[in-house]
């Protein structure tokens, strides 16, 4: 269930790109390159007329539907199209298009058929400027959102984070699926100890609900690295749960202290994503408040004595996937400066944890490249989100960026979010 801002980020960041004929760039576009781009405003501004611009090719892949549903997104995020920007060809058939919003401008890579009539085969988002944008402006936009929210962006080196910007930073807010970052650190912390190495090999046998894992073989051999992969870049909970269970919970807890959480008695124990989501079921409701309003010895003692009742057949995903449940009780719990000190333990102690983070940048490609590096993990699920970047200028300078936005009556406007996390990230990386 929670932790899938990415695959929302990746329908921003790519509609569909296909390879074109590598030729050398030409000075201008032509004419039915230009007029393309010229009709590329009108799709955007009104639907219609989607199966004479786009290929069938780029329809199978994206559907007029899906098509529409993402222009819309994009007038939502900034205002309606007003005119064709600067239009560069760079080969026989691929180029980059700008288009001005009344609130952005927004590029796009166009590739067209070679063949007449030069149907459009690729069309790719790849970024967006935000006119006359801040992070004042930023930061205000983020509190307007209905239910709460916190932000914190932070400057790292060799002392503690210096907060730089901050709006509620040290609320302890519901994160989803960003707790899987403390497991990641545990890992870390193994390998460099000489406790574990990346390349150990153990049985994928703590299932749970959802994740890709779901559905590979009981004990499947796998790597630690592999499992932290699908953790960390895909949140698959399968690897989640089954890396919590192997590191030891209590070693997975003790991290995080150790990596800088304030106040680690309103989050421990760390729960796996089965027992959180079978607390939050209908049946135990009685237990769940017990659990919320107990100490965590206490917690500790209700998961082993309910153990049987806590498993992945409990949960029905179908009863907590539309609308938000006991995210005030049962989560993962911190705030944005607990998030910015664990981004800076494991900027210093992460190893090979920080390829991992940087697989998926939770953003668009385009925008994520402003960056020398960039890490992320994020969290979701009805009436939670949560993202969190490890950041490194082109000038070598760190940030680290944490932001959270709760709502337990309603569901999130998550394209909303991911919008607002990307303009931080571009002010951010200049």
């Amino acid at each position: 269930m929670s932790g899938h801002i990415t695959m929302l980020a990746r329908l921003f960041a790519t509609l569909l790109i296909l390879l074109s004929i590598a030729l050398p760039a030409q000075a201008a576009p032509t004419p039915a390159y230009q007029a393309r781009a010229q009709q590329l405003l009108r799709l955007l501004t009104s639907p219609g007329n989607e199966a004479a611009y786009f290929s069938p090719l780029f329809l199978d892949a994206v559907p007029v539907d899906r098509w529409r549903a993402v222009a819309a997104d994009l007038r939502a995020q900034h205002g309606q199209p007003l005119a064709l920007g600067s239009v560069r060809q760079d080969s026989a058939t691929a180029g980059q298009v700008e288009i001005r919003y009344e609130r952005a401008m927004v590029g796009f890579t166009l590739v067209v058929a070679p063949q007449p009539p030069g149907r459009v085969v690729g069309l790719r988002i790849v970024g967006a400027r935000t006119a006359n944008d801040n992070m004042a402006k930023v930061m205000t936009d983020i509190a307007a959102l209905p239910g709460t929210t916190s932000f914190a962006v932070a400057t790292l080196g060799d002392t503690p984070p210096q907060l730089r910007e901050a709006h509620r930073a040290e609320a302890v807010m519901a994160i989803g699926s960003s707790f899987k970052l403390t497991i990641l650190a545990e890992l870390a912390r193994a390998v460099a100890a000489g406790e574990r190495r990346w390349s150990d090999v153990i049985p994928l046998e703590a299932k749970s609900f959802s994740g890709r894992l779901l559905h590979w073989p009981d004990r499947a051999p796998m790597t630690l690295h592999s499992l932290a992969t699908a953790m960390i870049a895909e949140s698959d909970n399968n690897a989640t749960d089954t890396l919590l269970l192997a590191l030891g919970r209590d070693n997975v807890d003790a991290m995080l202290a150790k990596s800088g959480h304030a106040n680690p008695d309103r989050a421990l124990p760390l729960l796996t994503t089965a027992e959180a989501f079978a607390l939050k079921m209908p049946a135990n409701a009685d237990l769940r408040r017990r659990y919320a309003t107990a100490s965590p010895d206490a917690r500790r003692a209700l998961l082993r004595e309910a153990a049987p009742r806590l498993t992945a057949d409990k949960v029905d995903v179908g009863s907590v996937a539309e609308t938000p449940t006991a995210i005030e009780e049962v989560e993962w719990f911190a705030s944005a400066t607990d998030m910015i000190a664990q981004l800076d333990w494991l900027r210093v102690h992460g190893g090979d944890a920080l390829s991992i983070m940087a697989i998926e940048p939770g953003i668009a490609p385009a925008d994520a490249r402003r960056w020398a590096y960039l890490g992320y993990k994020g969290g979701s699920e009805p009436g939670v989100m949560a993202m969190s970047f490890l950041g490194r200028r082109q000038d070598g300078q760190w940030r680290a960026i944490s932001s959270s936005w709760n709502n337990p009556v309603a569901r999130l406007d998550e394209a909303r979010f991911v919008a607002l996390m990307t303009r931080a990230l571009n002010l951010l990386a200049e």
